[in-house]
């Protein structure tokens, strides 16, 4: 009994760490990665050389983007010689931080190797990890610690290093918790056999007993979810927290080959030690804790700003334009719609339907120039979950429903003595085709922009690799934002292509979680019925246009040949035309002004050759000259 009270007291018991004890315990584990990281780098220099994987003539392209004092100082330090010289030197010091002592000189060594390492980041793209940046983060710490010699300041760094630790426990372990292999415990075995991260041992190890691998999975979820747990009790759960992320460290640098991170890691560990036991405890007595203080206070009001601006963002994104309508489909969901041209009578409308995870305003460029220079109606409508459209339909989605809301909007805001052309992009191309075979005669035509097939997922092997992908993305987005996360997405490269008057929407649009609940939604949907597709289209008695983004064939050929089965699928029954537009991608397509103006002249020459109402099959059309894509199928 007494033996199992001591062994108690003994892992529960908070662990005391001076102030100078923490300091030191952490420089020296720092240092021991920037040596480690530094040897590594010099025993391969050949990669740093013209043609190696880190030639500076090459990978320095990434920089363009940066100042020119930024780009000057890399350049000043990239060279192979000033290289080499920088890591002699980073390998001396490490190697003399590991020496007894706590004069301020290892202050001035520590911010050398944090500086110097922040410096060579960029000259040693590939290969860095994240070791390098958490080295970064303690060896500045550490420094200005030690320079300062205040003990407030130096408890200000400490209580830094700590909180940053503990955020790096906590984002991993709930954004691995998004992720369903995470949660059934598969991701382990995953991860084990991978040719980068693998361990064939261990990887047949977690397939013979698979109980205990799901065990030590659930476990690292656990303790990255919980990591904060270390402070509760005055700091009594301190050292078997900071004994399992040791441990989980050090396998990792045994099984997946990530030795630098059992030491950089471990070094913010004495800081979590440092600032867990409670100041009643006589080792910390004289700590000041006013730095946890700021930290809480500016994170509370770093929330109120994210949620102010979460809503101000969800409301401009649901108002809708000053000519924006809505109606009430036959599932209950209010869509908001705009008619941007009412048109010739004689002419029938377009009808624009955006692609997964996009808005109407994507279609800027095509929508607009058609609206103004041709005499064909224009009508742009946001689906259930996107922009001021709302979901109310109480049953399980499925894509019939955004088909019946696409028909109900037409028949609510198009006479119908007038035909419509159906124009999709992405997923929007299959909603508009199976849209247009209930529709029937009074489909004049389908354009089809880089679209999905439902045979997508089972006949593109890249298709198919990638859905996984993009539904953990989809998941991982939708959370962080519903958390707040909004307010620190940065403008995507695409919203500068769109006309200025639709930016501030279409990014209110982007930030918003309901676009990407919404989007989740659809591609659940799109999962389940598009594996289950195993027959040939049906034959649709209308027009059609196939433009594909030339980047979405080259990289994955059978697109090209499920767009071509789009335009056969009205082989017989109208005139069918097939184009792809050169150096354009899957968003850029539409996105795009060089491309979107291309796109709408296309359809405007092809709406025209149609216009005489005679069904009229053929090869393709002379294609126009049309743009590539980041992917393409249903996004």
């Amino acid at each position: 009994m007494n033996l199992s009270r001591r062994f108690a007291a003994a892992l529960f018991k908070p662990r005391p760490v001076t102030r100078d004890g923490a300091i030191a315990a952490s420089e020296r584990l720092s240092a021991a990665t920037t040596l480690a990281s530094s040897l590594e780098y010099l025993t391969q220099r050949h990669q740093i050389r013209t043609g190696g994987l880190n030639d500076w003539a090459v990978i320095k392209g990434v920089q363009a983007a940066s100042t020119p004092l930024t780009r000057r100082l890399l350049d000043a330090v990239s060279g192979e010689r000033t290289t080499t010289a920088l890591h002699l030197a980073r390998a001396v010091v490490s190697a003399g931080m590991l020496l007894p002592g706590n004069s301020r000189w290892r202050g001035a060594g520590s911010v050398f190797l944090g500086t110097s390492t922040a410096l060579l980041y960029p000259r040693h793209r590939y290969g860095t990890d994240g070791s390098d940046q958490v080295s970064v983060l303690v060896q500045t710490a550490n420094g200005l610690a030690r320079l300062s010699g205040r003990p407030p300041t130096q408890d200000a760094a400490l209580w830094y290093v700590a909180l940053q630790s503990n955020l790096s426990y906590l984002v991993s372990g709930w954004v691995k918790l998004m992720g369903p292999h995470w949660r059934d415990a598969t991701a382990l075995g995953g991860v084990l056999r991978t040719r980068t991260y693998g361990h064939e041992p261990s990887f047949r190890l977690a397939e013979r007993y698979p109980r205990a691998g799901r065990l030590v999975a659930h476990g690292v979820l656990a303790l990255e979810c919980f990591f904060p747990v270390a402070y509760l009790g005055g700091g009594a759960l301190a050292r078997p927290v900071l004994a399992c992320a040791a441990a989980f460290h050090t396998t990792n640098g045994f099984v997946m080959g990530l030795g630098r991170f059992v030491s950089s890691f471990v070094a913010m560990h004495p800081a979590v030690a440092y600032t867990a036991v409670s100041r009643t405890h006589p080792a910390v007595a004289d700590r000041d804790d006013r730095a946890l203080t700021v930290a809480l206070g500016t994170a509370g009001a770093a929330a109120v700003v994210a949620g102010a601006v979460a809503v101000q963002r969800r409301m401009h994104a649901g108002e809708g334009w000053p000519t924006s309508r809505w109606t009430t489909t036959r599932h209950g969901n209010v869509l908001q719609y705009e008619l941007m041209s009412a048109g010739d009578r004689d002419k029938p409308v377009l009808v624009f339907c955006h692609g997964l995870g996009t808005t109407s305003e994507h279609f800027a460029w095509i929508s607009e120039t058609i609206a103004r220079q041709s005499g064909y109606g224009v009508l742009t409508y946001a689906r259930a979950g996107y922009a001021g459209s709302v979901r109310r339909s109480a049953e399980s989605y499925r894509l019939n429903e955004s088909v019946d809301d696409l028909n109900d909007v037409i028949d609510s805001a198009i006479d119908g003595g007038r035909k419509v052309v159906l124009v999709g992009h992405s997923l929007g191309g299959e909603l508009c085709r199976l849209a247009a075979m209930r529709l029937g005669a009074r489909v004049h035509g389908v354009v089809y922009l880089d679209s999905a097939h439902p045979a997508e997922l089972n006949r593109s092997e890249q298709q198919s690799e990638s859905a996984r992908l993009l539904r953990e993305s989809l998941t991982m987005m939708t959370w962080s934002l519903r958390l707040g996360a909004g307010v620190l997405m940065n403008r995507p490269d695409w919203l500068e292509s769109l006309p200025e008057s639709y930016r501030s929407r279409a990014f209110a649009q982007y930030c918003s979680p309901g676009t990407w609940a919404a989007a989740r939604r659809e591609w659940a949907a799109v999962e389940r019925e598009f594996r289950a597709f195993d027959g040939d289209l049906q034959r649709i008695d209308a027009h059609a246009l196939v433009i594909s983004a030339q980047q979405t064939t080259d990289r994955d050929p059978e697109q090209l040949l499920l767009h071509r089965e789009l335009a056969r699928a009205h082989e017989g029954a109208g005139r069918w035309a097939e184009l792809s537009v050169e150096d354009a991608n899957h968003e850029g397509l539409i996105v795009e002004a060089r491309h979107g103006l291309q796109v709408a002249s296309r359809i405007v020459r092809f709406l025209d050759e149609t216009g005489d109402g005679e069904h009229r099959s053929g090869p393709p059309a002379p294609g126009g000259r049309s743009i590539p894509s980041l992917d393409g199928g249903a996004r």
